[in-house]
């Protein structure tokens, strides 16, 4: 049985989403504050966490952000009454896979649990296939798929598991332009609920790290206006 952690403080959305889940088959436990929730994370993990942004003490950014900081890669939908755009972002940055707007139809957020927790499964998968080391990575840049690192000219890249993912996916096929859709399916698993903004953020997060080791390495993940993304050589 699948296990969601549902970090809440309303007592009527709590007990809602947690009949509907139930009903659905889920394990559901309950943390009505961020400071409950992480000492719920692990181990074990729990399977998604729901968590709503307007937490008290610790919000619902403060988590995600820790919850990323630990390394954990545990799908993560955000709660929140908050429509805008610029929150959005933010939960992305951070680490989010998914919003929803209060009030939300039980039934989409049931949906969206079951998709993103497919996905989830997908990318493990994609991972086992990652685990063979490619010959054609980009001689400047080092990834090392059994121990999930990388590395250019010799210096580490602080990466999160999904930008791993994508920069070890760029990396096995270097030159190749990919569209954001593209890029959604094999990097994140099929889902209607993706975000193509979600690629976008994770590009820029990765050219920052790239320019940390070299500063002329962003240039590396190049965009092809109005296609999507490839992977390059290094320029001496």
């Amino acid at each position: 049985m699948q296990r969601i952690l549902l970090v809440e403080d309303e007592p009527p959305i709590v007990s809602a989403v947690r009949e509907r889940l139930e009903r659905e088959g889920f394990a559901v436990l309950v943390a009505q504050s961020g400071e409950a929730a992480l000492a719920l994370i692990d181990p074990p993990s729990p399977d998604l966490l729901l968590v709503d942004v307007g937490l008290p003490g610790i919000d619902g950014f403060e988590l995600l952000r820790r919850v990323r900081a630990r390394g954990l890669d545990i799908p993560v939908i955000m709660l929140t009454a908050r429509g805008d755009e610029i929150d959005r972002v933010v939960g992305l940055e951070l680490g989010a896979d998914d919003y929803v707007v209060k009030p939300f139809s039980l039934r989409e957020l049931v949906a969206r649990v079951r998709a993103l927790l497919r996905r989830a499964v997908e990318v493990a998968e994609l991972r086992a296939r990652l685990a063979t080391p490619q010959p054609s990575t980009p001689a400047a840049l080092q990834i090392d798929p059994a121990r999930r690192q990388a590395s250019l000219h010799g210096i580490a890249l602080p990466l999160r598991p999904r930008e791993f993912d994508l920069l070890a996916f760029l990396a096995r096929h270097p030159g190749q332009v990919f569209s954001r859709e593209a890029l959604l399916r094999q990097v994140w698993g099929q889902s209607e609920y993706l975000d193509a903004r979600t690629v976008d953020v994770h590009v820029r997060r990765l050219r920052a790290h790239l320019a940390a080791a070299d500063p002329a390495a962003a240039a590396m993940l190049q965009t092809e206006w109005g296609v999507g993304y490839r992977l390059v050589e290094a320029q001496d």
